[in-house]
């Protein structure tokens, strides 16, 4: 359970600097995001769950 809590941490932190250090793309990226087709955006999920779980088993193991 602590790694969940880590994990979530990490996640947090990695977003908030994304916010901090980049505003106003951060802004135009929202404002851009409507126009995205939903299934480019599902692919990009699952992109990024497959990368997630990929380093999850790399450093598990």
């Amino acid at each position: 359970m602590d790694d969940l809590w880590a994990a979530l941490g990490l996640m947090l932190l990695l977003e908030g600097a994304l916010y901090a250090l980049f505003p106003q793309g951060m802004i135009e990226t929202m404002r851009r995001l409507p126009e995205i087709p939903p299934a480019v955006l599902r692919i990009g999920g699952i992109s990024c769950m497959l990368c997630g779980w990929l380093i999850v088993r790399w450093v598990r193991s």
